[in-house]
């Protein structure tokens, strides 16, 4: 049962994270705008924030469609649970653990779950999946 079932827990979890990158990328662009973004990046002490500002939001857009459509999931997991790791350093940590108070906890959430359905294969309907059964024929 537990076989049955995994590709599609995988596939919601792989959507529901591509979601939420997604619509924060777009936030970046749309809502704040990236002058506000980079004026906030610069305001915590984000290195490069006239670089830092529009890669991010680039990033959290391009690699939450990576994520929903299950595309190189290794690289933009890692790229994205990376990216969180750097909020939790220059926003989150020093507000301690609880979300409630802005600490670390929802963005270690993203960061530890995208790893782990980065490298899990990514489930049912996931591109890399399609692509890896090219790479490797089965044998007849």
């Amino acid at each position: 049962m537990v076989d049955r079932v995994r590709p599609y827990t995988l596939l919601v979890a792989r959507v529901v994270l591509g979601v939420v990158f997604l619509v924060h990328g777009w936030q970046k662009f749309a809502t704040m705008g990236l002058a506000q973004t980079t004026a906030f990046f610069d305001s915590v002490g984000i290195p490069l924030a006239g670089i830092a500002a529009p890669a991010v939001a680039v990033l959290e857009v391009v690699g939450g469609i990576a994520l929903i459509l299950g595309a190189a999931l290794p690289v933009f997991g890692t790229l994205l649970a990376l990216n969180m790791l750097g909020a939790i350093l220059f926003v989150h940590g020093a507000n301690g653990f609880g979300a409630d108070k802005g600490g670390y906890e929802y963005v270690l959430v993203l960061a530890a779950t995208t790893l782990a359905v980065a490298f899990s294969g990514g489930g049912a309907l996931a591109v890399d999946a399609l692509w890896q059964r090219r790479r490797h024929p089965v044998a007849v």
